[in-house]
């Protein structure tokens, strides 16, 4: 090595080594990277973290109001503000780890081309041993996600909760779309339980009927519960194999709880309709990945993302009790 090669070898050393100073100064400097709850780095590094957020900003199906595609980030910004600690689970589920991905690149226009691309993104996540946990996004967010689980779970059954039936074979023209979602669903995996429905249309109370799809409509919750009864949770949770996805529509709260989504439907579940029955999904089968959709904080950008942010960490500790 020649003397001018050999200093400048130096200086580079010397640059590499300001810039590493520089770097770590900065980021002692900086609050740390916006992800799902406020947790330390060493809880949020990818390689470590067994549960993995996947932001999806897309609303491009939207049946009425849009806003959706803002409901990722109000759900991770919500969180911070979040206990980590779970009064009811008693323990902290953020010791499994939740690293937040960066969001799916959204592509407008072409909805079979987004639920592609979902499916691939939960499909290496899922390769590499992630609990994936999807954030829309309008619901047609789902079927990217619920697709990449079907191929690498044969026999699982998929858990919806909805205000909606979302059983139509197209609307409005297309095959692809929020108001499809559980149609396509049945394509992959045959074996669903729908909860919290009040809002369907003729066409699909009729192929209910016709393929004995399970189905539990709110008022019947409302109805079982007014008389002291839970039958309807032991009824659901029978339905459903041993592998369950779990896809959480918001709207399946009353809208006095969440009145932030695009598509409200009055009478809905309440907060601990949902966690009884997930508690006891929990308990009796495996939770092998959830979504949540549906939230629009344009239209509440305070209580609607609060709820939606404590759904998902309460799935996160019902999922992987460590």
């Amino acid at each position: 090595m020649t003397d001018d090669a050999a200093h400048t070898e130096l200086h580079e050393r010397r640059d590499r080594a300001r810039d590493e100073d520089i770097d770590a100064a900065f980021e002692a400097a900086l609050a740390p990277a916006i992800g799902f709850m406020h947790l330390d780095a060493a809880f949020t590094d990818y390689s470590a973290a067994r549960v993995v957020i996947t932001p999806v900003p897309f609303d491009g199906t939207t049946c009425y109001r849009p806003g959706a595609r803002e409901g990722a980030q109000a759900i991770i910004s919500a969180s911070r503000n979040l206990e980590l600690y779970d009064a009811e689970l008693r323990r902290s589920p953020y010791v499994v780890g939740i690293h937040t991905l960066r969001p799916v690149e959204i592509i407008n226009g072409d909805a079979e081309a987004m639920v592609n691309r979902i499916e691939y993104v939960t499909g290496r996540l899922l390769d590499a041993g992630k609990f994936v946990v999807t954030l829309g996004g309008d619901h047609l967010t789902s079927i990217g996600a619920i697709r990449a689980f079907a191929q690498r779970h044969a026999g699982m059954s998929v858990l919806q909760f909805d205000a909606h039936a979302d059983l139509r074979d197209e609307y409005e023209g297309a095959h692809y779309s929020a108001a499809t979602i559980m149609r396509r669903t049945l394509e992959v995996c045959p074996r669903t339980a729908q909860v919290g429905i009040r809002s369907l249309s003729e066409p699909e109370a009729q192929l209910v009927e016709q393929r004995h799809l399970p189905l539990w409509l709110a008022s019947d919750i409302h109805a079982q519960s007014a008389g002291g009864r839970r039958d309807w949770i032991n009824e659901v949770v029978a339905a459903l194999s041993d592998e369950v996805y779990i896809t959480f529509d918001i709207d399946a709260f009353d809208p006095s709880l969440v009145p932030g989504t695009g598509t409200p439907e009055p009478g809905g579940l309440g907060w601990y309709d949902a966690m009884d029955l997930l508690s006891e999904v929990a308990r009796r089968k495996r939770i092998i990945g959830c979504d949540v959709v549906e939230l629009s904080p344009l239209l509440d950008d305070h209580i609607s993302p609060v709820v939606a942010a404590k759904l998902v960490y309460k799935l996160i500790g019902l999922a992987l009790p460590a």
